[in-house]
């Protein structure tokens, strides 16, 4: 990270900010890069494609005469927020002007008026997002750091400019925001930003389902997701925005035999996935995968702890909380969905002795998300005993190998019947029933099970005696 200095202007990399700084109009007006951009170069972070422009003054004014000179054709103008839009090359540019806010307790959209720069970052979230460098010709280059931003980014702190319970009584998604960043950067939340969290907590319930459910996925999409889902926990968001994950927390005992605690078990899956693919959905999977926990838990003498059926049950919880949230319901919900009720059978194949009748199940079932539902159930692998863990991890390579070579025997992945409902009723000159579902799910059953390989031709025979045993030939 760049030392303190006043002048850093060999972070303005970016081709934009001389040709601002040699723009006529940054002449009479102040100008400066502020928030993430800036943020992001101090820490040596990959370079943002979305850059905030300041200015004292009309920003929107600005926008269109800098437009103009660049001969940038489209230019989106936001009169409502004061703020204009355009695409330089690969990056997108708003410009905004100076102003300050003030805010009513039923609403985070603020009342604005125009302001100083200081006063633009006193409105500003965060101590790291309140950074600006100015892009004018006499102050290149100049850092304006009012809150001791720097000295945050170097004890990788997240810290508010004002008092953390204006700030986020104000616009309560900050509070979010504080986590997220703290997840994504790997940074802690001050203590006193994390108690004003605590106090304001039901201050969420003014944000919309989407607003949350944006910020979760960004949580979801950081290097090690846990620690924005643990700060969620801790400061009692999660119990608001979360019920359910927030139930899967807390340790049982009966007979003096306890269970783990599901929730801590769940962030440390989502962590493992994290650490095999950015999918978005899978981590999704991995956070639901044991949601219906608190409903089927059951202590049975003899047993102990059981949580039957809880992939079943959790499967159908997982439409409710998408709708809540407002997450999408369609093939990324059912994808989700998929590997919740599937999770449980690869753990079992593991566990027993496999047989090439199970794994071509499975194989169908899965489909296409075959390899992320495994990638799915190595990371649902916790246990502190890291002989048990090499074990498991030891089977699923072993069954791995028995899925590739089942697979490649039987032609499996993407599996339909070889013969169609269609066929079955135009062969035997019959109505749609249940008969002929009953004869495709045989001849189905009969290729899984490897009685006939899956071949369209030993299909045929197939179904010409599984319908003579119901009682149905073809007619002449």
């Amino acid at each position: 990270m760049v030392k303190n200095s006043n002048n850093i202007s060999e972070l303005l990399t970016h081709k934009i900010f001389k040709l601002i700084r040699d723009f006529d109009e940054t002449d009479n007006t102040e100008v400066y890069v502020i928030g993430g951009y800036v943020r992001d170069k101090l820490l040596k972070r990959a370079d943002k494609k979305d850059i905030d422009i300041v200015v004292k003054g009309n920003g929107i004014e600005f926008a269109q005469k800098l437009a103009n000179k660049l001969k940038i054709k489209k230019l989106s103008i936001y009169k409502t927020y004061g703020t204009a839009m355009f695409q330089f090359e690969d990056t997108e540019l708003e410009f905004v002007g100076a102003r300050k806010e003030s805010y009513s307790p039923e609403s985070r959209n603020p009342k604005v008026e125009q302001g100083s720069i200081e006063d633009d970052q006193k409105r500003r979230d965060f101590t790291i997002n309140a950074l600006a460098i100015s892009l004018n010709k006499e102050t290149y280059g100049e850092i304006t750091d009012p809150f001791n931003g720097i000295e945050d980014l170097h004890y990788r702190t997240i810290r508010t400019p004002l008092d953390p319970d204006i700030t986020f009584s104000d616009d309560p998604l900050r509070m979010m925001r504080a986590i997220r960043f703290a997840s994504q950067l790997d940074f802690i939340v001050d203590d006193e930003c994390f108690e004003a969290i605590k106090r304001n907590k039901h201050r969420i319930e003014i944000i919309s389902a989407e607003r949350i459910h944006t910020e979760l996925n960004k949580i979801l999409l950081s290097k090690q997701p846990s620690i924005g889902l643990k700060l969620l926990f801790d400061s009692e968001l999660l119990e608001i925005i979360f019920p359910e994950l927030y139930n899967l927390a807390g340790v049982s005992t009966q007979a003096g035999v306890k269970h783990k605690d599901n929730f801590l078990h769940t962030i440390q899956v989502v962590d493992n996935v994290a650490e095999n693919s950015d999918n978005l959905w899978l981590r999704w999977a991995a956070l639901l995968h044991d949601i219906a926990k608190p409903k089927t838990k059951k202590y049975v003498e003899g047993i102990g702890w059981t949580f039957h059926a809880h992939n079943f049950i959790g499967q159908k919880m997982v439409p409710e909380i998408f709708a809540r949230l407002k997450l999408p319901l369609n093939e990324k919900m059912k994808y989700v969905q998929k590997l919740v009720d599937l999770h449980m059978r690869p753990i079992a194949l593991v566990e027993d002795e496999v047989t090439d009748s199970a794994i071509r199940r499975l194989i169908v079932d899965a489909g296409e998300d075959l390899d992320d539902l495994l990638t799915l159930c190595e990371a649902d692998i916790t246990s502190k005993n890291e002989k048990k863990v090499k074990q498991y991890l030891t089977n699923f390579k072993a069954l791995r190998q028995k899925i590739v070579e089942v697979e490649e025997r039987d032609s499996l992945r993407n599996f339909q019947p070889p013969i169609s409902g269609d066929e079955i009723i135009s062969y035997f000159n019959i109505e749609p029933s249940r008969t002929v579902g009953i004869i495709k799910n045989a001849i189905k059953d009969a290729i899984l099970d490897g009685e006939i390989p899956n071949d369209k031709e030993k299909a045929w025979e197939y179904m010409i005696s599984k319908a003579k045993s119901l009682g149905i030939e073809k007619q002449k």
